[in-house]
């Protein structure tokens, strides 16, 4: 593992203009990105990624995974949380300390028990959605980007104008209070900005040897990893 002292980097929060919208760029410094892509890929290994179906049928464009007691899933059933990978029927790998550090640091009150991991490669794409199937829609929703940059579109639960940012391997973002509820979604990859996860673009530092091996079997050319906090509680609900 990537040896790292978390919370050496200065996190600064900026205006939005979006209510309850939180943005913190470059929340995270260099080391500690690449440990946290160290635990990822670590649990990666026993939680693999896998690509979802709607409940249409239809495959995402993202493959994803989950840390912590529940994860979020998606296929012809609906979507909810469950406690086990629908692929190899055991329980996800745990949150990794440093995220339910994050968590407290920024957001404060009780953590999150699930996180999604979601795969961004080239030409993956998330179309605006809405963040519903927890059991208390008031408890916030904590993002953190590793790897290439995204363009993230976010717009009012009720509809109106979206706005777009350009976010970069170590942001940080919050869904909290009045954007709880935000649509909100993926636009584009920037594929190539950033090695943090070894098989693709500029390189900017020299990878983890662990790291970079365990990497080109899970994700040969690199991407975007896009990990969701939340407190999913006992929600079941299919839609």
């Amino acid at each position: 593992m990537h040896a790292y002292v978390w919370g050496v980097s200065e996190r600064r929060e900026i205006e939005t203009g979006l209510e309850g919208f939180r943005l913190w760029p470059g929340a995270l410094c260099a080391d500690e990105q690449a440990a946290l892509v160290d635990r990822v890929l670590a649990a990666a290994a026993e939680a693999p990624f896998y690509r979802p179906v709607t409940p249409g049928g239809k495959p995402m464009s993202v493959r994803m995974t989950n840390l912590g007691p529940l994860g979020w899933v998606t296929d012809r059933s609906g979507y909810r949380y469950q406690p086990i990978h629908p692929v190899t029927g055991r329980p996800w790998p745990p949150i990794p300390d440093a995220l339910t550090r994050l968590w407290e640091d920024l957001l404060g009150g009780p953590g999150p028990d699930a996180c999604l991991v979601n795969l961004y490669e080239a030409e993956a794409r998330m179309g605006l959605h809405q963040d519903r199937d927890e059991a208390d829609l008031t408890a916030p929703v904590l993002s953190v980007s590793l790897g290439d940059a995204a363009l993230f579109r976010i717009g009012p639960a009720g509809g109106g104008p979206t706005r777009s940012f350009r976010l970069s391997s170590g942001d940080v973002c919050a869904l909290t209070g009045p954007a709880r509820l935000a649509r909100h979604g993926i636009d584009r990859i920037w594929a190539g900005s950033s090695r943090l996860i070894p098989g693709g673009g500029r390189l900017n530092r020299k990878p983890h040897r662990s790291r970079a091996s365990v990497s080109s079997r899970l994700i040969p050319g690199g991407g975007r990893l896009n990990l969701t906090l939340r407190r999913a509680g006992s929600s079941s609900r299919a839609s």
